[in-house]
């Protein structure tokens, strides 16, 4: 297995561990959150990184193989963070795909956890690669992002964010 570096990852909406606010969650099936993606940012990255991808993965939704919330990639070396609600844009920053996420669509869609679950945890992860894109467009899955940059990850970080919805 391959030593990675880390990145360091933050939010000003929340912190590791604290709970995602209103703004982030979703906006339908039940949930009443206005489903703006977070702001982000990240450093540490080492020599080499051409690119940046993020995700959103709750390992924690009642479906076997848990549920994607966002998947972001060929985010220019350049650029060090996102802002609150680029996940509703076609193109979150200069060059960025956003791609399909369990939601059914390609862009941000935030926590709805199942009423009366107890708190989902929602990995928040940065990834820094050695390639430029990735070569693959907005249909792409997480587990086709994950396929594609097996290899090619020279650094990650993640916050990992708590919510659940009210009791039903």
């Amino acid at each position: 297995m391959e030593t990675q570096a880390t990145l360091t990852v933050t939010s000003s909406v929340f912190r590791d561990g604290q709970t995602i606010p209103q703004a982030a969650v979703f906006d339908n099936m039940g949930c009443t959150g206005n489903n703006q993606s977070p702001d982000i940012s990240w450093s540490g990255a080492p020599a080499g990184t051409k690119s940046y991808a993020v995700t959103i993965y709750d390992p924690d939704a009642p479906t076997t193989v848990g549920f994607v919330h966002w998947v972001v990639f060929d985010i220019p070396a350049d650029v060090t963070s996102l802002e609150e609600g680029a996940g509703s844009h076609k193109h979150p920053v200069n060059g960025a795909t956003q791609g399909f996420t369990d939601y059914g669509f390609s862009r941000y869609g935030g926590p709805c956890p199942p009423p009366g679950d107890p708190a989902h945890h929602y990995h928040l992860t940065v990834w820094a690669l050695d390639m430029d894109k990735l070569g693959v467009d907005d249909t792409t899955t997480y587990a086709k992002f994950r396929f594609m940059i097996r290899g090619h990850v020279l650094a990650k970080g993640e916050i990992v964010a708590l919510y659940a919805s009210a009791p039903g």
